[in-house]
């Protein structure tokens, strides 16, 4: 669970340090914009831009009873962050695994691309899709969510 918060928190500290370092070169308003940007990107690679993750053997169950896809990913992830903001309000309508939170996510994840974590990792019908198009995720939701 350490290493979820860790790109967040290393944003907020290079952000923290920048700031500080233009405010001592007097220039307040650029270290009040520039904290403003770390953090807005801290949020942006943490958890919270994202729906509330699941286990992945409680996601494919609710998977085969809905047909709702399943989306593996991780926090500080850019494809699943783009993932996510396609998606909009639709992303509420998949199944998401952090794959850094459960093993048996990530174990899912490596059995689909040859060994590897890569991420976002789309299981739909029983058939992965490896960074899928968001457009064709955003088709494969089931409206009745």
């Amino acid at each position: 669970m350490k290493r979820t918060w860790t790109v967040p928190v290393l944003y907020v500290l290079c952000g923290a340090v920048v700031a500080a370092w233009r405010a001592f070169e007097g220039s307040s308003g650029t270290a009040a914009v520039l904290l403003v940007l770390f953090v807005l990107l801290a949020v942006a690679h943490s958890t919270v831009v994202f729906p509330r993750s699941i286990g992945a053997q409680e996601a494919q169950r609710r998977s085969a009873l809905d047909g709702r896809p399943v989306v593996f990913w991780r926090p500080g992830c850019a494809y699943c962050l783009r993932m996510r903001v396609k998606l909009g309000r639709g992303a509420r309508q998949a199944h998401w695994v952090d794959i850094w939170r459960d093993p048996a996510g990530a174990a899912a994840v490596r059995a689909a691309n040859d060994g590897n974590e890569t991420v976002p990792t789309v299981l739909l019908a029983g058939q992965a899709h490896t960074n899928p198009d968001p457009a064709w995720v955003r088709e494969n939701l089931s409206p009745s969510a």
